[in-house]
C-alpha cells in the first residue's frame, strides 16, 4: 500500500518519474542570458547529457516549436513563453499584483517586483520598473536570482521551518559578488531569522554594488503565501532611514491591500 503523502515529489528513480520530460525540461533551461544561443556540443555540456541524447531532445523541441535552429546552433523560439504564461495566467490575481506593483513605483519612483522562491532562487513573477536602471543585468518577469542575496529570496526563506531553513544553509554555496555579500552560514542564517522576526528584510549591495532593496510577504486572504514585494533602489539616492520610515510603510500597506483582495 502506498503510504507517501499525495503531495509528496517524486524521485528520479521511481516508476512514476518521467525521465524523458525532465530531460526535455533541463535542455529548455539550460538556455539563459548568458547562453541565448549554444551548439549541440555545449547543450550538452550545460545539461551533462551524451551529444546523441541532447541531439534528440533538441530536434523534438524544435518539432514542437519551442527551440529555432540556424545551422550548429540552437535557440528557444517565443512558443517558450506560453509555459510561463500558463502559470501567470492560472493565477487570477495576477492583475491586481500588477497594479499594486505600478502603484508603488508611482508612489515612490522605484522599481518594484514580486517573487517567489523555485528550489533555491527566487522567479521574478511580476514587475514594475522604474526608469532608473540599478543592475548590469535587465530584471524582467523570469529573472532568477540567488534566494540567499536578494531581499525577496530572504523573506521568502524566512516564512520557512527551521528544518527547511537549516537544510538551505547547508546546501548553498556562497558567492562574494561584492565587498559587502555575506560569506559566513551563520551570518546569512542570523539574517535571514532577522527578517522573519521583523517582518521585513534589507540587502544592501551584496549582490550588486550600488543596490538597495527592501521586501516584505505577501499573503493571501487565507493566510498563504503568495510571494515577496520589494522595491529596488540606488544606495546613493536612498538611504536606510527613507527605506524603513517611508518605503516599509508604503510596502506594509500594499501587503495588506493584496491580502485583503486575494483569496
Amino acid at each position: 500500500m502506498d503510504t507517501a503523502p499525495a503531495d509528496a515529489a517524486l524521485s528520479p528513480d521511481d516508476r512514476d518519474f518521467v525521465t524523458a520530460l525532465a530531460s526535455g525540461l533541463d535542455v529548455i533551461l539550460a538556455f539563459d542570458e548568458a547562453h541565448p544561443r549554444m551548439t549541440l556540443s555545449e547543450v550538452a555540456t550545460r545539461t551533462g547529457m551524451n551529444r546523441a541524447r541532447a541531439r534528440r531532445f533538441l530536434l523534438t523541441l524544435h518539432a514542437l516549436g519551442y527551440v529555432r535552429k540556424d545551422h550548429r546552433h540552437f535557440e528557444l523560439a517565443p512558443r517558450v513563453l506560453k509555459l510561463g504564461y500558463a502559470f501567470l495566467s492560472a493565477n487570477n490575481y495576477q492583475h491586481l499584483i500588477q497594479q499594486v506593483l505600478e502603484d508603488i513605483t508611482t508612489e515612490s519612483g522605484e522599481s518594484s517586483s514580486l517573487g517567489v522562491l523555485d528550489g533555491d532562487e527566487v522567479t521574478y513573477v511580476a514587475r514594475s520598473a522604474s526608469r532608473q536602471r540599478l543592475m548590469a543585468i535587465t530584471l524582467s518577469v523570469g529573472t532568477r536570482l540567488p534566494a540567499a542575496y536578494t531581499s525577496m529570496g530572504r523573506m521568502l526563506l524566512a516564512q520557512k521551518t527551521d528544518a527547511e531553513l537549516d537544510a538551505f544553509i547547508e546546501r548553498t554555496t556562497l558567492e562574494r559578488f561584492t565587498d559587502k555579500t555575506i560569506t559566513d552560514k551563520a551570518e546569512l542564517k542570523r539574517a535571514i531569522l532577522q527578517a522573519r522576526q521583523q517582518g521585513y528584510a534589507i540587502v544592501d549591495q551584496e549582490l550588486d554594488s550600488g543596490l538597495r532593496s527592501l521586501a516584505v510577504p505577501a499573503f493571501d486572504a487565507n493566510g498563504e503565501l503568495i510571494g515577496a514585494i520589494n522595491i529596488s533602489t540606488n544606495a546613493a539616492r536612498i538611504d536606510h532611514d527613507t527605506l524603513l520610515e517611508r518605503y516599509l510603510p508604503l510596502l506594509q500597506g500594499k501587503a495588506r491591500q493584496i491580502r485583503a483582495n486575494v483569496s
